[in-house]
């Protein structure tokens, strides 16, 4: 049977196991949105969900509590995306687990998160003795933001999307902070940042800002949202090259930040956390 997101585990009251338990995870297909954009075959972008995970937690062969931050990696040709209060209640299941050392926890994470997802995913740890090598920054790029538009709709509106097909090609950055969509099954607010890198016609920055914006009272995970993003920008503005890539404020210690592109030379971000991160 193929898992839904009103199945899995949010809006519903969870008792927190403290012990391991892998079978906590709740994987969701990402084929069905993926269907609603029109994506079937070869997908138009390759990518990668960066997940930061600050409320880490185990004990030592003696029993100690060890404190960690994970960065977790999670490939975008993967089947599953994980959903992010089972994410949450797995990791708690680690509370009171007596493991051998960081690398037996990161080859159990390893594990569990590349067999829920479907694909091989990648962890790496930061100990408590290497948290001051943490920075923050901010996404880069021309402010959308500083636009003075009039705003009367927040539902996602591709077709408002506008680029000048006339003119020379350009190469820009764009960004804006007011990104807000919510949770397809709670409804509760995800804030975010948007960074759009693209090569090809200029795109009209109000309509592009306006259709951020239209995310506001929308409901999809946050994966989904920016696949939506690079989908819509893509079939409407035919950039030769595009990046999206967002970060979400975390929610129960996690922040999920996903990040597609169709330009062969670009590099994954660096996953510094932003001021509201």
């Amino acid at each position: 049977m193929t898992n839904t997101a009103d199945q899995s585990p949010l809006g519903k009251n969870s008792a927190y196991r403290t012990d391991y338990a892998p079978e906590l995870l709740f994987p969701i297909p990402r084929q069905g949105k993926r269907d609603e954009l029109g994506l079937q075959g070869t997908l138009p972008f390759f990518g990668v969900d960066l997940w930061n995970a600050y409320e880490l937690s185990w004990l030592n062969m003696r029993g100690k509590p060890q404190v960690a931050v994970a960065r977790i990696t999670v490939p975008a040709d993967s089947p599953n995306i994980i959903e992010s209060k089972s994410f949450k209640l797995y990791l708690n299941s680690f509370n009171q687990t007596r493991l051998g050392g960081p690398e037996a926890l990161k080859t159990l994470l390893q594990q569990d998160l590349s067999a829920a997802a479907g694909a091989s995913v990648q962890v790496s740890l930061t100990m408590q003795e290497e948290f001051g090598s943490l920075q923050m920054g901010e996404l880069s790029g021309l402010l959308l933001d500083r636009l003075d538009i009039e705003v009367d709709n927040y539902a996602p509106q591709p077709e408002i999307l506008k680029a000048d097909f006339d003119e020379q090609p350009v190469e820009e950055v764009l960004v804006s902070h007011l990104l807000k969509s919510n949770c397809l099954v709670t409804g509760q607010p995800d804030w975010g940042s948007v960074q759009i890198s693209y090569a090809g016609p200029q795109i009209d920055q109000e309509s592009l800002l306006k259709y951020l914006i239209g995310f506001r009272e929308h409901n999809e995970f946050h994966e989904q949202c920016v696949e939506r993003i690079f989908t819509d920008i893509l079939r409407h503005c035919r950039p030769q090259q595009l990046t999206v890539y967002a970060r979400y404020t975390r929610r129960g210690g996690l922040d999920i930040n996903p990040w597609r592109s169709n330009h062969s030379g670009a590099r994954l971000p660096s996953n510094l956390r932003n001021a509201r991160q």
